[in-house]
């Protein structure tokens, strides 16, 4: 049986001259400058990976059109998860409109940026939880460990709720003490309508990182969720602070390698397009909207 294409699950574009990237310092070097198809193209052939997710960058709703329009005029992006605010009285109103794209498949928070570390578990964002089932949109969940406490009581209220965990929640693999992360991947992996990214780890390392530093991560992310609710993404260029796109792609095969063929293009591909692209965006086979 042909496996399906390989999906990265999570990429990002940007402009530095929009100017919504508050997190975009000339401190991050490399990656304060424009990235755009024309970059991501000859590595996404390098490794036959048909099509991508892309990813916000910056909490706009601006930044999210850009995205959609960059996405439109880009056959290999098959859907965009984007940036709405939550907060707002016409949340719905909002997510209803950026939804009128079908290219929109997710909304994503920049949780992580969030002061407030129970932000997540705020009643009064239940319109706009409502408003992304009603549009069978995802939620891309932002978080780090500190962050997991309240994702857990959003999980206990919206059970219907498609919720992907962005970079395996964020581990600190520079400390030691990993336990918090374990037992809170742990009881996200109970919820039955979370899946989870294995993307954006290498960023979380020392520079020295390898194959051995992700390993345990690996293993315990496989171990809570399995390989069936696992997706692979670069978190390209994010990805480039500590790593070669090739490096990354390379260290995620090798690692998973004692899987079967069926579960790895499930990993590298075919969960992404369920959870994804189901209902919405664009059939990475096709290459037109659904």
């Amino acid at each position: 049986m042909k496996s399906p294409p390989r999906i990265d699950s999570h990429q990002h574009f940007w402009q530095v001259a929009r100017g919504d990237y508050g997190w975009l310092t000339p401190e991050l070097g490399p990656i304060h400058r424009d990235f755009g198809p024309e970059d991501l193209a000859p590595l996404l052939a390098e490794h036959d990976i048909a099509s991508t997710i892309l990813v916000q960058a910056a909490p706009t709703e601006a930044e999210t059109r850009f995205l959609l329009e960059t996405a439109t005029a880009t056959p290999f992006v098959a859907g965009v998860v984007g940036w709405a605010d939550f907060e707002a009285p016409d949340a719905p109103a909002r997510i209803a409109a950026l939804a009128a794209d079908p290219l929109l498949v997710g909304l994503r928070p920049m949780v992580q940026d969030i002061p407030d570390p129970d932000w997540l578990a705020r009643p009064d964002l239940a319109p706009a939880f409502a408003a992304l089932k009603h549009h069978n949109l995802v939620f891309d969940a932002l978080v780090k460990p500190p962050q997991i406490p309240a994702l857990l009581k959003l999980l206990d209220r919206e059970t219907e709720l498609s919720v992907v965990i962005d970079h395996g929640a964020k581990p600190d693999l520079t400390g030691n003490d990993l336990r918090a992360w374990r037992d809170g991947i742990a009881a996200l992996a109970a919820r039955p309508n979370t899946v989870c990214k294995l993307s954006g780890l290498v960023t979380e390392a020392g520079p020295d990182w390898t194959d051995a530093t992700l390993q345990p991560v690996i293993a315990h992310l496989l171990a809570c969720f399995g390989p069936e609710r696992l997706l692979w993404g670069s978190d390209w260029p994010v990805l480039t602070l500590r790593a070669t796109y090739p490096q990354w792609f390379g260290t995620a095969e090798r690692l998973t390698a004692a899987l079967s063929a069926e579960d790895r293009a499930a990993l590298f591909g075919g969960n992404a397009a369920r959870i994804y692209l189901a209902n919405r965006g664009r059939s990475p086979a096709a290459g037109t909207p659904c």
